[in-house]
């Protein structure tokens, strides 16, 4: 199912939701289309509207300033685009760096995706006892960030200048935008 991007009437981005769910917003007048998928339409006997991509509510929602992006396993997978920190191949699994059963945590830094094989080849070992090097090093993604990921856009040059003007505006250690 396509995610779809909820920004704050102040047009700040707050999260994705399910393209239902953004279709609901919009039907119930919570919400208006700001960018749609192009060409593409939501169909029924009453309503034809775009396909959204970027929404924006009608009214201000206060939400507290959250710091960090919310670690999940779909979140490491979405941030190492499902490709396995070890060979490079489709992942489908999440490996602990520092296993679990070795004191490692569920946490950005020491977490990465990989694909079944690689993870069962580790197993209960660190990268340098399997004798296995991770090509891409872990990192914590912004709140910002992880919503940019989790809609396949990893550079502000793939959104709209609308929004990377209020982007530029909000927070410093966001993506740049674009010049």
């Amino acid at each position: 199912m396509r995610e779809t991007l909820i920004l704050n009437a102040s047009f700040e981005p707050l999260s994705t939701v399910s393209l239902r769910r953004a279709v609901v917003l919009v039907m119930q007048d919570k919400a208006v289309v700001e960018q749609s998928h192009p060409g593409l339409r939501v169909r029924a006997a009453n309503i034809d509207l775009p396909v959204p991509q970027v929404v924006r509510l009608r009214r201000y929602v206060r939400v507290p300033f959250r710091q960090r992006a919310p670690w999940s396993r779909r979140g490491v997978l979405v941030r190492d685009r499902h490709r396995c920190a070890y060979c490079g191949r489709r992942a489908t699994t999440v490996d602990h760096v520092v296993p679990r059963s070795r004191g490692g945590t569920d946490t950005w830094l020491n977490t990465v995706a990989a694909c079944a094989a690689d993870n069962h080849r580790k197993a209960d070992r660190t990268p340098a006892q399997a004798g296995m090097a991770l090509l891409v090093k872990p990192f914590e993604p912004t709140p910002a960030d992880a919503l940019l990921l989790a809609l396949g856009r990893t550079d502000g040059a793939a959104l709209p200048e609308w929004l990377t003007v209020s982007r530029a505006a909000g927070s410093a250690a966001e993506l740049p935008a674009t010049a």
